[in-house]
């Protein structure tokens, strides 16, 4: 039991590394500069980046609500250089959390982790504007 608590620990650990890591990008607006007959292209690299969970359930009622509210905290209010990041991570633990949840061992202290993770990110991202 203490062996699966420091794996989901050290999942969240590093998640929550990842996850306030911070990244630096620069755009160049003047790339479209005198270049009208090229095609241009409106996604951005970071609405282009997405996995194959996005979006799945955990099955969990808290996980669930956490990546509820944790997705739309990033969506919303965290400045888009720094949403890939952050988005990044939510993928790491809906991952992590789905495959957890689908082992009846690990299921029970499930609630609990996400739990913790929702309590850690409030706070985290309480600079943004962030609050639930």
């Amino acid at each position: 039991m203490l062996s699966k608590t420091l794996l989901i620990l050290a999942v969240l650990c590093a998640a929550i590394l990842v996850g306030c890591s911070k990244t630096d990008t620069t755009e160049n607006s003047n790339t479209m500069a005198g270049n009208s007959n090229k095609a241009t292209s409106t996604t951005s690299p970071a609405t282009t980046t997405t996995t194959s969970t996005a979006g799945e359930k955990i099955g969990i009622p808290e996980c669930d609500d956490f990546i509820a509210k944790y997705d739309a905290c990033v969506s919303s209010k965290v400045p888009e250089a720094q949403q890939a990041a952050l988005k990044s991570a939510v993928d790491q633990w809906r991952a992590s959390w789905k495959k957890l949840a689908s082992n009846p061992a690990t299921k029970g202290t499930l609630a609990a982790a996400c739990k913790q993770a929702a309590d850690q990110q409030a706070a985290a991202l309480k600079s943004y504007g962030c609050t639930w």
